[in-house]
């Protein structure tokens, strides 16, 4: 029998190491600008054409390659930053294992560029699928400029399972922003077709924020600082009121690397429970410095999950800051007590303020009912501040009586009503057709029972209809706002915004891209005024960024129309008049489905006749 055990051609090997680390053009990027952090830069550009499928090019003034160098960093596990097995216990960089440069050329067509400062010269090294076409002399500034074109040429496979250009695109942005709020001290430039999106100054920790998210959220974020013999934990959290629908600004880094930990996450919304409402997170911004020691970051290919020694200790102690964080700097309206020029109340006091009630007395063979004057000649109470007579009194009572009584044993009583005047009743003699109960549930009787609406998802479902139709037939109205409000939006929500901003000017508002992404909304849909127009917009995007970025044309419209129905239709608590539940019910019925809402919760339910029958047995 013959051997059926072989070893992989290293061109094989390549392809699927690659697989691991480089799953899209983003994941280029984000090794090759950590390579350059790691080389020592101060200022670092890069060029996407075509969001990477084209090329994309990183370029730095770090410390460069000797010729050697540059050869030998395309090698599969070649790396400067271990020596022996310990040195995975102590790192302080970012990449580490070697496998980025070769599984990068394993994929793509690349060419390097570099010089180091002691040299005259620099080296170009040329790569075609993990082959060396050539290497040469070449005279170039100092550091490293990294260019690779058609990435994935070479596996067809892969090539054809990117997504769409403002997919990747945003990709590319969501990695670059994690790495540019680690490195303040750092300027970045990121252009797209060649067109600006980022340009960052070395700045501190705060303004780099601010210069990614937006002034906006330099109004918002709480510092935190705290250092144990765990851990040391900095950076920022968002005042309650800032926050928004998850996939807001949420950032763990530790040591100076972006990673993702639910754990971690769950300590810093249980800080905010009661503060904000259900489904919503503030923006956080927090650092762990972390013995090198007592974290594994080799657990992941991309390194974005991380193992701690000691989760619980670390879990109380990061709670315990953003507590303190919000009660130290939240604002807190404070209660006056002061008592000066206010009108002096004095303290009951029961024996100087005892109420005397006069001696009351009553003839008890008093009766309404008998018309002769001289039974009911002494039917006069005396106190001591006056008189009255008792008989508007005591008929209330005697009449009170007579009604409370079985009507079989009074069957020659006279009728208390004349014979031209209708008894009144509990019921009124119409009822109306629906009903509205807490605010919330809208009631109606069917022919099976009792139909039971819930009136927010009612209207849910005949907005997202409305708006639907809005988009099919380009048919909306905008209402001109009297100032233009400005919204700025983080690069990556920027991307997303202008990918739909023609279905929003479908739908009936007037929006404007000014650049650096700042929009300018300049009108609203007609039918939805009142609302705040930036609030509105920024939600809207927020919905449409938990599932567009990799959505279809029609999953994006539905998205967007979906958000709208939700943050314009009839609120919780809001009392209705009969009307306007008439014309609820109606405009539900007419709906294509008026059981569920769009994201499938139910709008309404039906408690049988029968059911309501053996309740009340």
């Amino acid at each position: 029998m013959s051997d059926i055990i072989q070893l992989l051609p290293d061109s094989v090997a390549n392809q699927i190491a690659a697989g691991e680390v480089i799953q899209r053009p983003a994941s280029v990027i984000k090794e090759l600008v950590e390579n350059a952090v790691d080389a020592g830069a101060r200022n670092i550009r890069v060029l996407v054409t075509d969001a990477g499928r084209t090329s994309l090019q990183v370029i730095d003034d770090g410390c460069g390659m000797s010729e050697t160098d540059a050869r030998l960093a395309f090698e599969r596990h070649a790396t400067s930053k271990i020596r022996k097995a310990d040195d995975l216990f102590s790192l302080h960089t970012m990449g580490f294992r070697g496998e980025a440069l070769p599984s990068i050329a394993a994929v793509a067509q690349v060419v390097l560029t570099t010089r180091m400062a002691a040299d005259e010269i620099g080296t170009c090294l040329t790569l075609h699928a993990s082959r060396v076409v050539s290497q040469e002399p070449v005279a170039c500034p100092v550091g490293s400029n990294f260019r690779v074109d058609n990435l994935f040429y070479n596996v067809p496979a892969r090539r054809k399972f990117l997504k769409s250009n403002a997919t990747e695109l945003t990709n590319i942005l969501t990695a670059f922003e994690r790495i540019v709020l680690v490195y303040p001290d750092i300027a970045f430039q990121l252009y797209s077709n060649q067109q600006e999106l980022l340009s960052l100054r070395a700045a501190p920790l705060r303004q780099r924020i601010v210069d990614v998210f937006g002034k906006r959220l330099n109004q918002e974020l709480l510092p935190i600082q705290v250092d144990t013999a765990f851990c040391r934990i900095s950076g920022f959290v968002g005042k309650p009121e800032a926050a928004r629908k998850k996939g807001s600004q949420n950032y763990f880094f530790v040591n100076g690397r972006y990673m993702r930990h639910p754990y971690f996450h769950k300590a810093v919304t249980s800080a905010y429970e009661r503060l904000v409402a259900e489904g919503t997170v503030a923006p956080y911004f927090v650092y762990f410095d972390v013995d090198p020691a007592n974290i594994d970051v080799n657990i992941h290919p991309t390194k974005t999950e991380i193992k701690f020694e000691d989760e619980q200790s670390i879990f109380q102690i990061l709670s315990a800051a953003v507590k303190d964080a919000i009660g130290r700097f939240s604002e807190v309206t404070a209660i006056d007590f002061d008592t000066e020029g206010r009108p002096d109340i004095p303290v009951f006091d029961p024996q100087r303020h005892a109420v005397h009630l006069p001696d009351v007395q009553y003839n008890p063979s008093y009766n309404p009912f008998n018309t002769t004057p001289a039974a009911n000649a002494d039917a006069t109470v005396h106190g001591t501040t006056g008189s009255f007579s008792r008989g508007s009194v005591a008929a209330h009572l005697s009449l009170l009586s007579e009604l409370t009584r079985p009507s079989a044993s009074q069957p020659d009583m006279p009728s208390l009503f004349p014979d031209d005047t209708p008894a009144p009743s509990l019921i009124t003699e119409k009822s109306p057709e629906h009903y509205q109960y807490k605010g919330r549930y809208v009631m109606t009787a069917v022919k099976s029972g009792l139909m039971i609406i819930d009136q927010h998802r009612a209207d849910v479902r005949i907005c997202y209809e409305r708006y639907m139709e809005q988009l099919r037939r380009h048919t909306s109205s905008t209402q001109k706002l009297l100032f233009p409000e400005i919204l700025q939006f983080a690069p990556s929500d920027s991307v997303l915004l202008q990918r739909f901003l023609p279905d929003l000017l479908t739908m009936g508002f007037d929006i404007s891209d000014l650049g650096g992404g700042s929009f300018a909304v300049n009108g609203i849909p007609a039918a939805i005024e009142g609302y705040d127009p930036l609030s509105l917009v920024r939600n809207i995007v927020t919905d449409a960024a938990e599932k567009g970025s990799n959505a279809t044309a029609d999953e994006l419209h539905s998205a967007l129309a979906l958000s709208m129905a939700r943050h314009t239709a009839i609120d919780y608590g809001q009392v209705l008049s009969n009307d306007e539940m008439e014309r609820l019910v109606n405009e539900l019925f007419a709906c294509s489905n008026a059981n569920y809402t769009p994201d499938g919760q139910s709008v309404l339910a039906i408690l049988p006749q029968a059911d309501i029958d053996q309740l009340l047995r």
